[in-house]
């Protein structure tokens, strides 16, 4: 049984449902143009305070409709580095099978909107970027050691 905001997400992604806090997030984000949103508050989920964060639009892979994900990201020179992380958990996010599928996004950064290449960061890179985002979020180690996969990044380009 989940015992805190963490793995109670967690779990309700697991069942394909997108908890309400999350798409709270999402309509916010959207309705301010990233005023309310871009830099959300990672304290509830383990995080030290304010971290920023893009909205990821993905296409279904099996549904072919539109999800969208707000996601913590560090910057990689012109692009955006995102995290599989899932909180830590054994199985990997659905927008990261959609991302495999269709490497093409749309992304939302703050008020900016524009469509990315996602691609994922291949063993060369992967050593400097995750430094690069757990400087940002330090739990993501945390979450790194949940589970026994390699925890996947993905870099966004602009289009």
């Amino acid at each position: 049984m989940p015992d805190n905001i963490l793995d109670t997400t967690v779990a309700a992604l697991d069942e394909g449902r997108l908890p309400h806090w999350i798409a709270e997030h999402v309509r916010r984000y959207r309705e301010t143009g990233g005023v309310d949103g871009h830099l959300w508050d990672t304290t509830p989920v383990g995080g030290d305070g304010p971290r920023p964060c893009l909205l990821l639009t993905t296409r279904g892979r099996k549904s072919g409709r539109e999800y969208t994900h707000p996601l913590l990201y560090a910057q990689d020179g012109e692009d955006y580095v995102i995290v599989a992380s899932k909180g830590g958990s054994d199985e990997q996010p659905h927008w990261y099978f959609n991302l495999l599928a269709e490497p093409m996004v749309r992304v939302q950064v703050g008020p900016d909107e524009f469509m990315a290449r996602a691609r994922a960061a291949d063993d060369d890179e992967y050593p400097r970027l995750w430094a690069l985002v757990t400087a940002m979020y330090p739990p993501y180690r945390d979450y790194q050691a949940r589970t026994s996969r390699r925890i996947p990044l993905f870099l966004l380009s602009r289009a």
